[in-house]
Formats: structure tokens, sequence, C-alpha cells
């Protein structure tokens, strides 16, 4: 743990992504005591500009831009972290069967997995958010988070694959221990590393596909906190010089993005044992 710590720390940009995501985590955490106004509360003004009672101005319907920006950090983050969980909950498992076993179990998943890619991850996203119906928050998560299940099923059967063949998995065989055991405390431990690292870029992403979807109207409500909600109301008044409400929110999906790229690149330079001189 040292080593990785010392590669992690070497690397500046690693540093600043994670004080990026840890700004936005807090950010979220905090909304309540940030936010200068209620997000989801009209004021008396509409489309005034930056002032020292709206620090980002309001927007077409008299929300405090800032205060929206702020609480969607929060929408944004559980959106990706569960949509990121989900992918995790079912790519893991079917990872781990497929890598072990082999044969027609390894063929099928891997078949499956083969369809999904095929597709643009935002075109499937938005394909499963439109068959699903429902425009909400729990649709955005679903719809992302089945786009991602199939990158962790060819990841963690990658590393099941290499695992499989150390002495210490043969060993654990010749002393009589069953699949499962196998699997969950030998397999499945050391390929911790490489579901970190998928787990930390793909939550950027995921962040940015629900966006997407928000953008596109497949989100929550238009009234919601979210950012890419923000964007879609936005983008209307583009060409009125009301950039106040159109930066924001795009500068938030962006920095964010980004600080989680950057973290995901430091921890994949840290686990990387090539790294360890």
């Amino acid at each position: 743990m040292s080593r990785r710590w010392k590669v992690f720390r070497r690397n500046r940009m690693a540093l600043l992504g994670a004080v990026i995501v840890g700004a936005m985590v807090l950010t979220a955490l905090g909304a309540a005591w940030i936010a200068t106004h209620d997000p989801e509360t009209r004021t008396e003004s509409f489309r005034t500009p930056p002032d020292s009672a709206h620090w980002l101005g309001t927007d077409e319907n008299g929300f405090d831009v800032f205060s929206r920006v702020v609480y969607g950090a929060r929408a944004s983050l559980v959106t990706a972290v569960s949509a990121v969980g989900f992918a995790l909950l079912f790519g893991v498992p079917l990872g781990l069967l497929a890598g072990w076993h082999g044969g027609w179990t390894d063929g099928t998943i891997m078949r499956l997995v083969d369809v999904m890619l095929a597709f643009p991850s935002i075109l499937l996203a938005v394909a499963i958010a439109a068959a699903l119906g429902e425009a909400s928050l729990t649709t955005v998560i679903l719809a992302v988070g089945v786009v991602r299940v199939p990158l962790f099923i060819r990841q963690v059967r990658a590393a099941v694959l290499q695992v499989k063949s150390q002495e210490y998995v043969t060993a654990a065989q010749a002393l009589g221990a069953g699949h499962t055991r196998i699997l969950l405390r030998t397999v499945l431990p050391n390929c911790i590393a490489p579901i970190l690292v998928l787990a930390t870029l793909s939550t950027g992403i995921a962040i940015l596909d629900a966006a997407g979807l928000s953008f596109l109207g497949l989100g929550p409500p238009e009234t919601s906190p979210e950012w890419g909600v923000m964007l879609t109301k936005a983008r209307v008044y583009i060409q009125h010089d009301y950039q106040w409400m159109l930066l924001p929110p795009g500068l938030a999906i962006s920095l964010t993005v980004l600080g989680f790229n950057l973290l995901g690149d430091g921890l994949r330079d840290a686990y990387d044992p090539r790294q360890s001189r």
C-alpha cells in the first residue's frame, strides 16, 4: 500500500483529480449549507445577471443558478455512483463466472457482451431510457448502469483469466476448496485493482451520459436541480447573451468528469506493477 501511495503522490495530475472529486463530494454533502437559496423555489427575479443576491444570476423560471448548480452536484454524483454500483452488482459476478468456468458459460456471456458493445453507449442508453418510458432519475440510473455492465464483465473476466493460472489458486484447488470459496476469497481480492480503476473512470463517464439523457429530456423533471436539465433549459437562450445560465452547469460537468478521469488514471498507474521502481 505504501508503494502505491508513493506512486500516486508523485502524480500531480492524479492529486488534482482527487482534489476536484473531493471538492465535488463535499459540495454534494453540504449543499444545504452552501446554497444561498432553495433550488426549487422561484424568486422575484427572472433571467437576471449575477449580483450580490444571486451569485450566478437566475434562470428563466426565477431559480437561483448557483443553488441549482450546488444541488446539481448531489444529483449527478448520486446518479453516477448508483449507476456504477448497478454495473458492479451485475458485471462482477458475470465476469467471474465467464472467466472461471469458461466453455459455454463464457461463450454465452461474452456473446451478449459483444452485442451490447456493438452499439454506441449513449445510443443504447437512450434506447433503454425510452423503453422504460417514465422520465425520472431512476430511469437514468438504470439506463446508464445497464450500458456500463458489459465493460465490467469484460474487465473482470480478463482479470480472472490472469489470476486463475497463478500457483496460489492451484494450491487452493489442491486443498479441496470449493469453486465459490476460491472465487470469493482468492480470485476476487486479486481482481480488485482493475475493478477499482474501471469504477472510478466509469463514474466520470456516467455523469456525462446522465447529463446527456437529461439534456434529451429523458431524465428528471424540468424543475429538478440537475446539470443536464439546466443545460436543456439554458440552450434556448444561447443566442440571447445569457451565458450565466449555460456556463455554470457545463463547467461543473466538465470539471467533475475531468476530476474522475485524472483520479482513475492515477489509480491505474499506482496499481501498475511496472511502477514499482
